[in-house]
């Protein structure tokens, strides 16, 4: 698919009236296996990029750059459509667009800002949003920058958790009044929160986390959710399988008991093999 059609393809998981998750993927080759087990989307977490590309906590220390760079990657090697999460913009209403121009450069189908106040400033680590009046001006910033209508704006807050439920319809009202395209909500502990967000913007709701017991997709798709996320657990666990596979590996395992390894066949598909045996025989005379 085109970025463009990728992009239609989330904005019609928007419109459905289903709720899904999205794989976590943080490379090219994480992208594919989404794709091949039928995901609808994917989505590029802020803490799973710092990981992949610095091995580093979530601090806000990766640069644009290098998000962008990641982010290319995946959506070249066939991910689905993909979300990102692009924190605050990279700094203020100027940053935002430079980073939404680089970001649908890069492919993605849509992308987060959110109203957080970040980086962390000095002193103690008390969550805090943006003034409403900022936030509104970076989502307002990033749909000016977009080039292609297609891609989706989406205004993130965590004013749920952060500064109580009435805010939260406030801020979500004004962002969609601006014109995003969706509402990302972090901190939901009751499913009529979402309703309520719903009918005042009449926006799909994106859940990043929601108190257990909640009832899951169907029960966010009833009250206007329609991306639900499930965590961030591939990465953590390519890494605990790259850990294993090493430490066996030192402690005398020979490699042909090594554990846990696909199949050849499992491999070839997922580099696309027969794809570039293909470009072999056809252009190099093989």
């Amino acid at each position: 698919m085109t970025a463009t059609e990728r992009r239609n393809a989330f904005r019609a998981v928007l419109a459905g009236q289903a709720c899904v998750h999205p794989a976590s993927v943080f490379d090219a080759v994480s992208g594919r296996i989404a794709a091949d087990l039928g995901f609808e989307t994917a989505i590029l977490g802020g803490s799973v990029a710092s990981l992949a590309v610095l091995g580093a906590p979530d601090h806000i220390i990766l640069t644009l750059t290098e998000f962008a760079d990641l982010i290319r990657r995946i959506t070249r090697g066939g991910a689905p459509p993909l979300l990102v999460d692009a924190d605050h913009g990279y700094g203020n209403a100027l940053s935002v667009m430079r980073t939404v121009e680089e970001l649908e450069t890069a492919g993605v189908a849509a992308l987060t800002i959110e109203d957080t106040l970040l980086p962390r400033p000095y002193g103690p680590d008390r969550p805090a949003l943006l003034p409403l009046a900022e936030g509104l001006g970076k989502i307002r910033a990033a749909l000016a920058a977009r080039s292609d209508p297609s891609l989706v704006i989406v205004a993130r807050t965590a004013a749920l958790s952060v500064t109580g439920p009435e805010d939260a319809v406030a801020r979500a009202r004004a962002y969609a009044e601006a014109g995003a395209d969706g509402i990302f909500v972090t901190g939901v502990t009751a499913l009529d929160q979402l309703e309520t967000l719903h009918a005042a913007t009449g926006l799909p709701i994106l859940v990043g986390n929601a108190k257990a017991g909640l009832g899951g997709a169907e029960s966010f798709a009833r009250h206007g959710g329609r991306i639900a996320l499930q965590g961030h657990a591939t990465f953590p666990a390519a890494m605990q399988a790259v850990h294993d596979t090493l430490k066996a590996l030192r402690d005398g395992t020979p490699p042909k008991d090594l554990r846990g390894l696909p199949d050849a066949a499992t491999t070839r598909r997922w580099q696309r093999e027969e794809h570039w045996d293909g470009a072999i025989r056809n252009f190099l005379g093989g």
